[in-house]
């Protein structure tokens, strides 16, 4: 049989031979340094501290300059940070009072409540209203109870706080996304600029982050909204820019054509033909910002975000997850509100010469509902607040089950953390260890070269050097032992699961709806069934960032075999191949390149998590970033955070470079198949 990968470009065999050449001499240089380099030449396997560069003491000079004597005329830095605050804070406010404090009359503890918030059974009617009028009855009974089971459980006052959060973030974010990528679009200069800050705000640890807001900004809410605007507004920059770009040209040519000015074509022609890429942006934002609500309760987010990190404090899983599946049903919710509403503007509105009652019905139904529930709950507390005694809790169930768990089961999750640590983890942390600096520079520049020419070469030689350059060569490695770790058995978990669910569409919606819940589910939660059945180190943390990461390794390989074009599978039944032939020579040669994106992805996730990991006992680049949070030290902090953001990028552009050259090779289109 033919084999449908085998086929090869003509004049590729000169690129690879010389590609051959380099990674041979790349790695013959790593070798004699690996080998011989500590008694030729000690600096090859410890960076000089006389030679690195103090970007932490210049980062703090710096923060230090703009809150004490940056001055912009008229106004200075800390002005301008107190004026962005005070802007954030009149909206975020206002939401908090109608959703969880009401509106109060004087400051602290001396408040007095004027005016209660929302009743519990108004905002779940007023959700209902809103699913019933952009999706039907089945949205506004997913809604409804997304919302009722979060009071059920107890977590309708940290939900709302959570909430009111989001309904400042996401506006903002979506807004500001929106503008930066159409301006990044018109104007090729301003995309040049935006690209690497973009590559850098995705991939710096969010710890990072907090650490300049924290110093910016202060100690409370307001940080942690100013700190999601910023994590959350990359993704809707990047999908503008994308979208715009995948406009038809026909369409472009027919706004042209009618006379559209530069405003008219961007509104009225290029952001509704790009309308479903936006929304993806729109829905990625409201993620990101759930993700982020929780970490940014270390700098006073309160809400869902401050008890599940107040569960992992004291080790309480079953009251962490309550508090996760909160923040699940939080984001199902908006999620499936979003998309029907952007669903619903696309639709054609006959516009009538009626009244506001009859335009208008569900609004006027959602005032009335409103009115009348505040009214009651004046009288019933149980319309005000959803009663104490009707809420339910499995909170305790699930914290005995695991420690049923290690009780009954101790000594077999010893032996198998003690066999996989001491024949698998340390010798691999031993040999990265080992690794002359600057043989690994070389090997990353060759791959570079190998794969993509001189350019991405430079880029990745010049990135390592500047983590050796900073002093965190060794926390590094550290963090590259535990990320390969993970990622290794992610995919080794992942990968089979993919193939299996890809084949059968029943257990695709299982896994679907099972890793479309870890996805969601706060990164903080990972960590406390690890704490508890493994205590604290590199296993611990391993086992988290496996279970965190293993979504997009399932999710790119089920992509990847369902985009292989079935004529070639019928080909392939025709020549009376078997379906292990089938599945190994054309479904997985052919869906090769989304796997490998899968495994970049699954690298990013890792990194991600590893940072949060911190918490529990790990030495690496995380844990830099970790102690700079605790010490409000932001040069140490964003410089480790620079070395786990150039660690991502490396590995980002070389898998990336290796998908294309298989995609290449397999003669697919960069679209797909």
């Amino acid at each position: 049989m033919t084999d449908v990968a085998s086929i090869q470009p003509m004049g590729a065999a000169k690129p690879r031979r010389t590609g051959a050449w380099i990674m041979g001499a790349a790695a013959i240089l790593f070798v004699l340094f690996w080998q011989y380099g500590e008694p030729i030449a000690e600096w090859a396997f410890d960076y000089p501290r006389k030679m690195e560069v103090p970007v932490a003491k210049w980062i703090n000079i710096f923060t230090k300059w703009l809150l004490n004597d940056a001055s912009f005329g008229l106004f200075t830095f800390t002005d301008l940070t107190r004026f962005i605050s005070a802007v954030v804070n009149v909206p975020y406010q206002v939401v908090l009072s109608l959703l969880s404090t009401g509106y109060l009359s004087g400051q602290g503890s001396g408040a007095i409540q004027i005016v209660p918030p929302l009743p519990w059974i108004a905002v779940i009617v007023v959700v209902a209203l809103m699913g019933l009028y952009a999706g039907g009855r089945r949205l506004a009974l997913v809604v409804s109870l997304c919302f009722i089971f979060i009071a059920v459980f107890g977590q309708w006052t940290s939900a709302m706080v959570t909430l009111a959060s989001i309904l400042v973030a996401v506006p903002i974010g979506v807004v500001g996304g929106l503008l930066l990528g159409i301006g990044a679009y018109r104007w090729r200069w301003l995309e040049r600029a935006l690209i690497p800050v973009l590559d850098l705000m995705q991939t710096i640890p969010v710890f990072a982050y907090l650490v300049p807001i924290l110093f910016m900004f202060g100690f409370g809410a307001i940080a942690a909204v100013v700190a999601t605007l910023i994590y959350a507004m990359p993704p809707m920059t990047r999908v503008t820019i994308l979208a715009l770009r995948r406009v038809p040209p026909e369409v472009k040519d027919l706004g042209q054509m009618i006379g559209c000015s530069q405003r008219q074509m961007t509104w009225r022609v290029l952001v509704p033909s790009a309308k479903e890429s936006l929304l993806v942006g729109m829905n990625q934002v409201i993620m990101l910002s759930l993700n982020m609500v929780i970490i940014a309760s270390m700098i006073g987010a309160g809400g869902l975000g401050f008890d599940v990190l107040a569960a992992l404090r004291r080790l309480d899983f079953g009251a962490g997850l309550e508090a996760g599946f909160a923040i699940v049903a939080l984001a199902i919710a908006l999620d499936r509100l979003s998309q029907a509403f952007a669903n619903r503007q696309a639709r054609p509105l006959v516009h009538e010469p009626r009244g506001f009652v009859a335009n208008h019905p569900y609004l006027l139904a959602a005032l009335v509902f409103v009115v009348i529930a505040g009214v009651a709950g004046l009288f019933v507390p149980a319309v005000q607040t959803y009663p104490d005694a009707l809420t339910i809790s499995t909170g305790t169930f699930m914290s005995r089950v695991v420690e049923w768990i290690n009780v009954n089961f101790f000594d077999t999750l010893e032996a198998i953390k003690n066999t996989l640590l001491l024949n698998v983890l340390i010798p691999f942390k031993r040999l990265l260890l080992g690794f002359p600096w600057i043989g690994v520079v070389a090997v990353l520049a060759a791959a570079g070269w190998v794969l993509r020419g001189p350019g991405l070469a430079l880029l990745v030689a010049a990135l390592s050097f500047l983590v050796a350059a900073t002093g965190q060569w060794e926390k590094a490695m550290i963090t590259t032992y535990l990320c390969g770790i993970s990622v290794l058995f992610a995919t080794l978990l992942g990968t089979p699961i993919g193939i299996l669910a890809a084949e059968k569409e029943r257990l695709w919606r299982v896994v679907q709806a099972a890793i479309d819940t870890l996805q969601t589910l706060p990164s903080f939660v990972y960590l406390m069934p690890a704490v508890m059945l493994f205590r604290v180190g590199d296993f611990t943390a391993m086992i988290a960032v496996v279970a965190y990461s293993i979504v997009p390794a399932i999710r790119y390989t089920v992509l990847g075999i369902r985009r292989v074009d079935p004529r070639l599978i019928e080909a392939g039944k025709a020549m009376g191949c078997t379906e292990w032939q089938i599945l190994t020579r054309i479904k997985l040669k052919l869906a090769l390149p989304e796997i490998m994106l899968g495994l970049n992805q699954t690298i990013m996730f890792a990194l991600s998590m590893l940072v949060i990991t911190a918490l529990v006992g790990t030495r690496d680049l995380g844990q830099e970033v970790y102690i700079a949070l605790t010490k409000a030290d932001p040069g140490r902090g964003l410089v480790a955070g620079l070395a786990v953001a150039f660690i991502a990028i490396i590995s980002d552009r070389l898998i990336s470079a290796g998908a294309a050259r298989a995609r290449s090779r397999l003669g697919l289109s960069e679209e797909g198949q």
